[in-house]
């Protein structure tokens, strides 16, 4: 099935030029399914172009997804029109009554600050904490993950002497996991930070497990499984030019930056990079909503209120979550 998203959002061509399958509304009113509702918090700056690299990884799955676009309401978005924001999103006060199958918090250009001088972090906090019993899954995705590991774990970040910053082979710690299905041993995923979550600082009674990570750059993706969340520290879904645009305009700032690690071929910047880690965010994405989608209640009203139904006893038919 294909994601449905507003008819007139920016990324919805661009998905279609890409041969992803999108609904129109009137289709999806019209199919007896109950779509899973996916929310998608967007912090970061560029919001347009964040929309459509997720959208590109949800809508990859054979099941019908809405997505919901969240911002924060206490911020003001300086770098997406105000038009844009007011016709395709929602603030989360505005939606902070609904139940979702799965919600993404995405990273944010803030890493340097501490979490709690972050403007927003009072209502961040609070959103968080809504997830707990308005959320089935979660996924935190780079600042968004430390953000969220410092307020469910009290789990710090570290200041980077150096940007981590290119495309690092990551291992795959758990073969075994439903989120790692078909995984290789080993993977590349880009990374951009000058932060970093230390593996020594996970408490060793907080459930949380590290399933993949980088000799270079550390924990890149922990799982929780009492609460449903996974911490993606890097950037798997970049776009193939999204470490190269980021290195010119530095460049062109004058801020001192060395040239990502194996990313351009024979480390030239004036080459196009190849992509070699969009297969596995298809993947990790596609395992994460085939998780949510064999676990979910049926009803979303009982998300928060009893304990996920067992795998082996949903009722499943070809055009319903039942």
């Amino acid at each position: 099935m294909p994601i449905k998203i507003p008819d007139q959002l920016p990324a919805r061509d661009v998905l279609v030029r890409e041969g992803v399958s999108v609904m129109d509304e009137g289709t999806a009113l019209r199919q007896d399914i109950r779509p899973m509702q996916i929310g998608l918090l967007n912090l970061m700056p560029n919001k347009i172009r964040t929309e459509t690299q997720l959208a590109r990884l949800i809508g990859a799955t054979p099941l019908q997804v809405e997505l919901t676009l969240v911002r924060i309401g206490t911020h003001k978005a300086k770098n997406t029109p105000e038009e844009h924001l007011i016709t395709f999103y929602q603030t989360w006060e505005e939606v902070a009554d609904r139940k979702f199958d799965g919600f993404i918090v995405t990273g944010a250009p803030v890493e340097l600050l501490p979490f709690e001088e972050v403007t927003y972090w009072d209502e961040l906090t609070r959103i968080f904490d809504w997830t707990t019993t308005h959320v089935h899954s979660s996924f935190f995705i780079c600042w968004g993950a430390m953000a969220a590991a410092w307020h469910f774990h009290r789990i710090p970040k570290h200041t980077l002497e150096k940007k981590a910053f290119g495309v690092f082979r990551h291992r795959n710690n758990q073969p075994a996991s439903p989120y790692l299905a078909g995984f290789s041993d080993d993977f590349a995923i880009p990374v951009s930070r000058w932060t970093e979550v230390r593996a020594s600082d996970i408490p060793a009674d907080s459930g949380l497990e590290i399933l993949m990570e980088s000799d270079a750059t550390g924990p890149c993706l922990l799982t929780e499984p009492t609460g449903n969340r996974l911490y993606m520290f890097n950037h798997i879904e970049y776009d193939s030019t999204s470490l190269k645009e980021e290195y010119e305009r530095d460049v062109a700032a004058g801020v001192p930056i060395h040239v990502p690690h194996d990313y351009f071929p024979e480390n030239d910047p004036s080459r196009p990079p190849l992509n070699r880690w969009r297969s596995h965010a298809h993947l990790l994405f596609g395992n994460w909503i085939n998780q949510v989608y064999q676990t979910t209640p049926y009803d979303l009203a009982r998300i928060g209120t009893v304990e996920p139904e067992p795998v082996t006893v949903l009722r499943r038919t070809a055009g319903a979550i039942r």
